[in-house]
């Protein structure tokens, strides 16, 4: 199979109205945010976008997309290749004001002056959004074994620093 790029943007109204399907990639020279989010970003994005209107005449974008990026673990500190897989429904808005008149199912996203919508950053933002908070290998992978982990009760050498805030009692008692 062939490897199109997506077009940067996209006028959701006219495609809709053209149930129009897109699926290609994003370079990932282009993920730029969410580059800096992460320590690498290992592929291009693969996107799927489906564009239809539904029953109550609203624009609908439907998608997913995926991209692999290395992220640093935050027990071992080191890196880990991870796959970023996100599906998305989004309806299309002039301004924030009609977001809430749309239906829960959809997230709005906002039109820009030339009634387009950015596809670059609208696929971004679902990767960052889809960022783990806190990113770790699985625990068989990691090379800080379960042992060296502490949960509960200090060691005594730890429990028996004295308390750097103690010098703000003294403060207290002036």
């Amino acid at each position: 199979m062939q490897k199109v790029k997506l077009p940067l943007t996209l006028d959701p109204h006219k495609d809709a109205q053209r149930r129009m399907d897109y699926a290609g990639y994003l370079p990932s020279s282009l993920l730029s945010r969410l580059a800096e989010s992460v320590s690498n970003v290992l592929s291009d994005a693969q996107v799927t976008l489906s564009l239809s209107v539904d029953p109550q005449k609203l624009t609908v974008i439907k998608g997913s997309a995926q991209v692999e990026v290395e992220l640093e673990c935050q027990r071992c500190s080191n890196p880990f290749s991870q796959t970023l897989d996100c599906e998305f429904l989004f309806s299309p808005v002039k301004s924030l004001e009609q977001a809430d008149d749309l239906p829960e199912i959809y997230e709005p996203i906002e039109l820009n002056e030339f009634g387009e919508v950015n596809i670059v950053e609208l696929i971004e933002d679902e990767f960052i959004l889809s960022l783990p908070l806190v990113p770790m290998h699985n625990s068989e992978h990691c090379e800080v074994s379960v042992a060296e982990q502490v949960f509960g009760e200090l060691p005594e050498e730890l429990a028996s620093k004295p308390n750097p805030f103690a010098v703000l009692a003294n403060l207290k008692k002036n």
